[in-house]
């Protein structure tokens, strides 16, 4: 039946996983396809080969309780046994008309017991809760591992997109470049251009070419990792949206993973302790045993018959109370260094936060000049272009106006890319 349901729960698993590459391969062969980071963030959470583990616990989980609540029922014995002694009980009477028989030495016996528990001080409820407590610590540590996931899954979206926006203004830079050799070409036919400020214009378009080529491998080896990870085909064509800037909150809410694990770890201590001191207590439990054997329960009977007995009985372990306090002390202690773990990944935690609220408002207040910029070197590019057509500045001066209008809407652009992925980071580091 197990088999069966893991069988079923990997084929839903592949069923759902192949739906989501179609839809995301029918996207792709659309006009205007999209890509969002929340999509990629759930294709690689069920792509991640880990995830399994979840029913895997789940089921573990069950059939450990399901096996501890079965202590309850009656737990049955079988035993058979065929002796021969050297010796058997005599009675030295020596009475007229008495004859008392003296035991075969040769016995047998089968017996079949049944034993229930009455009362057992706890230790089956404890044990029940230390299963679904150590079930529960197993996920949520498994949920720290997808947090790894989906940071990595972030990097690598923010640096498609970065890569994206900047091949689109190198397409645009590679466009105004070639307007440019075709101007000086019409410059040197009026003589007011030579062939030297020719190749300059050519050199800026061979390294334009460059720069489109280191841009375009490091977005292929961004493509490769992340539909590694979700398990799709990504390509140059697919379009990846860039994330809405959220508003942010004055106050930081933190919600992550490693908080609910340091919970659920104390929880699993705190079953354990419950099951020590359950452990010192009495068992009280009744027992019904029936035999068929020679002899009987009647020693002096040398024949071959039936018997039966039962009634109440208490067992109590005292020599678990000489380690109880100890023990007890050894759970504490184990909590004392959760505490501690827990208070210093906060403490690295705010820290953190504190850096990527300062790099939030960095990039906030940097994009505030950006179009500024833009607008002056604008400027400064038409002058140049200008002054040139009159014969009073060099082509190649003009080329450097050129390449500084271009950095700077790359500026604006590497710091729009920085703000968002700055404000996602926190968000992630947050929760």
């Amino acid at each position: 039946m197990g088999n069966e349901y893991i069988k079923i729960k990997r084929a839903m698993k592949r069923i759902k996983l192949l739906m989501m590459a179609m839809l995301l391969l029918l996207a792709i062969g659309a006009k205007g396809q999209v890509v969002t980071l929340n999509e990629c963030q759930a294709m690689a959470r069920d792509n991640y080969p880990a995830v399994g583990r979840f029913s895997i616990i789940e089921q573990s989980k069950n059939y450990t309780l399901a096996n501890a609540n079965r202590a309850y029922l009656p737990q049955l014995s079988l035993e058979g046994k065929a002796t021969y002694q050297s010796d058997v009980i005599t009675i030295p009477l020596d009475m007229p008309g008495l004859e008392i028989p003296t035991p075969d030495k040769d016995q047998y016996q089968i017996v079949a017991q049944a034993n229930q528990i009455i009362w057992d001080g706890g230790k089956i409820a404890a044990n029940k809760e230390m299963i679904k407590a150590g079930a529960e610590a197993e996920k949520k540590e498994l949920e720290t591992e997808l947090y790894t996931l989906r940071e990595r899954v972030n990097g690598l979206y923010f640096g498609i997109l970065l890569m994206q926006e900047q091949l689109k203004l190198q397409e645009v830079l590679e466009d105004e470049l070639q307007r440019n050799y075709e101007r000086v070409s019409s410059y040197i036919e009026n003589g007011i251009a030579n062939e030297a400020d020719l190749s300059s214009v050519k050199i800026e378009q061979l390294k334009a070419k460059q720069q489109r080529i280191d841009m375009e491998s490091a977005q292929e080896a961004y493509l490769q990792m992340l539909a590694i990870l979700t398990g799709a085909e990504l390509s140059s064509e697919t379009e990846f949206v860039k994330p809405p800037v959220e508003p942010q909150s004055s106050v930081v809410k933190i919600n992550r993973p490693e908080l609910d694990l340091f919970v659920a770890q104390e929880a699993t201590i705190d079953a354990q302790t419950r099951g020590l001191k359950s452990g010192v207590m009495p068992v009280i439990g009744a027992f019904a045993q029936g035999g068929y054997g020679k002899p009987g329960l009647n020693m002096l009977q040398n024949e071959f018959d039936a018997f039966f007995l039962g009634g109440v009985k208490l067992s109590w372990n005292i020599g678990n109370l000489y380690t109880l306090k100890n023990s007890i002390k050894t759970n504490e202690l184990k909590k004392l260094s959760i505490d501690t773990q827990r208070d210093t990944f906060i403490h690295n935690l705010n820290m953190q936060i504190s850096q990527q609220q300062n790099e939030i408002d960095k990039y906030r207040k940097t994009m505030e000049d950006d179009e500024e910029i833009i607008r002056l070197q604008q400027l400064i590019k038409d002058a140049a272009e200008a002054k040139v057509e009159n014969g009073t500045m060099t082509v190649s001066d003009m080329l450097k106006e050129l390449t500084a209008l271009e950095m700077a809407k790359q500026a604006k652009l590497l710091h729009e890319v920085q703000h968002i992925n700055s404000i996602y980071k926190l968000k992630n580091t947050t929760n």
